[in-house]
């Protein structure tokens, strides 16, 4: 998070290129949204996984990273990709996840129902369990959930692409009512969401997707990539950022 955060900040504040970072995550981590409460995840059985737990800079509900692709497109504000509202921008950005996933040999929609990205239902704590405005589907169900932030005139989206395994295992780590309610988001996460392999019954490796999204925002954007490594000016901001926030219980256990 640290890193997507120093992206954005250095195409703003130095002139750096906007940015498409793929990345993965080990060990796994419960990410929350920037306005969820930290007393919806469950510490306790995060520490007995031995799973890391983080605060995105961006809303949104609970992601249980692992098994995934992630991305995050990052750059200033005035960039055409990024200009117009956060649903135009959302929308581009959409277009090129499809055709990334066209590429891995899925067909997927874009869902455009008209649901506010601030609402959800009675203990709807995670993200997979419902797809909002311009999110990725296959069947009706959930492929990639993504979130967007605007701040200090740069551009932050970053999303997840879940490649193969068990999706409910998020319920473990969240704290519901009682064993009811946590046995009901089971059922409306796998009713309302997907993995990549469960699509076609193909496994797809990470290399594989990676290579994928690249050439899916290259054909889709008109973007020729010059791949790079973070500069060590970003890397500085990253430990200050890990200090400040992301490595941090009072950025990370807010209520």
């Amino acid at each position: 998070m640290a890193v997507d955060e120093a992206l954005m900040e250095s195409s703003v504040h130095h002139g750096e290129s906007p940015t498409l970072r793929l990345y993965a995550w080990s060990p796994p981590c419960l990410s929350m949204g920037y306005a969820q409460n930290f007393q919806e995840a469950d510490e306790t059985e995060l520490n007995k996984r031995g799973w890391y737990f983080v605060r995105r800079p961006t809303g949104g509900r609970a992601i249980l990273h692992t098994d995934e692709i992630t991305y995050s497109v990052t750059g200033p504000l005035d960039y055409p990709l990024f200009k117009g509202s956060i649903l135009e921008s959302y929308r581009r950005i959409s277009v090129a996840l499809m055709s990334s996933l066209k590429n891995l040999g899925v067909s997927a929609d874009m869902n455009e129902t008209p649901r506010s990205r601030d609402t959800r239902g009675a203990h709807e704590v995670v993200c997979f369990e419902v797809a909002s405005n311009y999110e990725i589907t296959f069947d009706g169900k959930k492929l990639i959930g993504s979130a967007q932030a605007r701040r200090s005139g740069g551009f932050l989206q970053h999303g997840s692409l879940p490649l193969t395994g068990r999706l409910e295992r998020i319920t473990e780590v969240i704290k519901y009512p009682t064993l009811q309610d946590r046995d009901w988001a089971n059922v409306r996460l796998l009713n309302h969401a997907m993995t990549l392999e469960q699509t076609d019954g193909h496994t797809r490796s990470w290399e594989q997707a990676k290579n994928e999204f690249i050439g899916g925002f290259r054909e889709t954007l008109k973007i020729n990539f010059i791949p790079s490594e973070i500069n060590p000016r970003e890397l500085e901001r990253v430990t200050q950022l890990v200090a400040e926030k992301y490595g941090n219980d009072n950025w990370n256990k807010r209520i």
